[in-house]
This record gives structure tokens, sequence and C-alpha cells, in this order.
């Protein structure tokens, strides 16, 4: 029987910024709905929590790479959305670079064959 196992948490927290910034740079949106998202586009192997997501978007938000606003819901309750601003594009365009330059010297690593 073949498992799914967990991405190391070291991992998952270096990756939020650009997985948060990347979700925000498509359309505003809730924690618990960002939360929902990563899940969906991970296959369950990326669970991450309030706990873990707030400090992350609070973090953000003080550096200028998002705002937020409050939105009543049909049922009365407020949320808190959070949409990515111009700086916050920029730290995206950087993080992408130098994920994109990890990936590619793992690959490359990943492909040579030791004899």
């Amino acid at each position: 029987m073949h498992s799914i196992s967990m991405i190391d948490k070291e991992l998952v927290a270096a990756s939020a910024e650009p997985l948060i910034l990347s979700l925000l740079s498509k359309g505003e949106s809730y924690g618990y709905a960002i939360i929902q998202e990563i899940k969906t586009r991970s296959q369950d192997q990326l669970q991450w929590t309030d706990g873990m997501l707030y400090p992350v978007l609070h973090r953000m938000e003080r550096e200028g790479w998002i705002e937020s606003r409050w939105v009543e819901s049909e049922t009365g309750r407020k949320r808190k959305y959070y949409s990515i601003k111009k700086d916050g594009k920029k730290a995206l365009n950087e993080q992408r670079e130098q994920w994109l330059k990890v990936h590619g010297v793992l690959a490359q690593l990943w492909k040579e064959k030791y004899v």
C-alpha cells in the first residue's frame, strides 16, 4: 500500500509566503479559503492551520505586501479578506525567481546518474 507522506514543516514554513502571494495574485481571499485552497492544490499534503497561517498573513501585511479589509458575509459574520499590493507582487516575483533557481539545481542533480 502506498502512503502519501506529509511535507516537512520546515519546507511548509519556507514556502508559505510564495504560496500565499501566488494565491492572492489571482484575487482576494480570506484565511479559511486560503487554507482550503492550499490543501486542495497539494492533494492534502500541505495541512495548514490557523496558528500557522495568520502570523504569516500579519507579517506580510506589516511588510506592506498585502492589505486586508473586513467584509460581512450573508450570514452576518465578518470575514477578513486579504489582497496583494504592488510590493507584494514584487516580492512574489523575487521569491519565484529564487524558488525556480533552487528547483532547477535539484532537478539537475536528480537527473544525474551516478555510476
